[in-house]
């Protein structure tokens, strides 16, 4: 098992390495998963050796011996770009060639390593490292641009992001603000914002935190509600993610 490198950005998580055998599961994001050639690669109980892009929630089981995995946040410019290549398929498999460089280093320019992938699904080659937002309410984006800074490893705590609370700070009531945000997001605030704060955890579990720490500083009740959560929308409990994810 080849232990992950994780890139996390605005709009994606970009993770190189193996796949756990996950149990089934269904996440917010659209998924690429573009194996290592002569790897293994189980899609849904089927070998599959070419490029594979999952919808959005979508139910779907992932063996991957090494290769790439990206999560996209659907409502950017690279889920548009890809919602458009799935045109309503649940999974799109793409005959390419499958890459054969040698394993990406944490400090080198993805783009250096993705380039082959974004051609390949006819992408300019800053989608990427520019995967902007394309919510249109600019009260929507004030309050994404807010969780943004979680990414810089400063996770803000759930009590500010009550949903009357974040009404108020954008001047709307709770009922309007919950409605605007599902029609701008296409998810309810409540489960975008877990989805979100899972990659508080993640981060936190890279940063070689136990269970219980990684479920503080992301928020949660405790370690047991965060590998619940974990479970359901990556198929894998908080024990098996700090097998996989943490650097010791």
């Amino acid at each position: 098992m080849i232990k992950p490198t994780v890139w996390l950005q605005t709009g994606v998580v970009t993770i190189y390495g193996s796949s756990l055998d996950a149990a089934p599961h269904s996440h917010h994001a659209i998924q690429i998963v573009w194996p290592k050639a002569n790897s293994q690669c189980n899609l849904n109980n089927s070998d599959e050796a070419v490029l594979a892009i999952i919808a959005s929630d979508f139910e779907h089981q992932l063996q991957l011996s090494e290769g790439w995995i990206l999560l996209i946040e659907p409502k950017s410019d690279l889920g548009q770009a890809l919602s458009s290549l799935l045109n309503g398929q649940a999974i799109k498999l793409i005959n390419s060639p499958l890459f054969t460089s040698d394993r990406p280093r944490p400090e080198h320019d993805l783009s250096q390593y993705l380039l082959p992938l974004l051609s390949m699904l006819n992408l300019k080659k800053h989608t990427l490292s520019a995967n902007k937002s394309t919510v249109k309410d600019q009260r929507i984006q004030q309050i994404l641009s807010e969780l943004d800074t979680c990414l810089g490893g400063n996770c803000i705590k759930p009590e500010k992001w009550r949903a009357k609370e974040v009404a108020q700070s954008i001047a709307l009531s709770e009922s309007r603000f919950l409605h605007l945000f599902r029609d701008e997001l296409g998810i309810a605030w409540r489960p975008y914002l877990l989805w979100r704060r899972m990659m508080c955890a993640i981060q936190a579990i890279i940063a070689n935190h136990s269970a219980t720490e990684a479920a503080h500083i992301a928020g949660f009740s405790d370690s047991a509600h965060l590998s619940r959560t974990f479970r359901r929308n990556f198929g894998m409990t908080i024990r098996q993610a700090l097998t996989l994810f943490s650097k010791s």
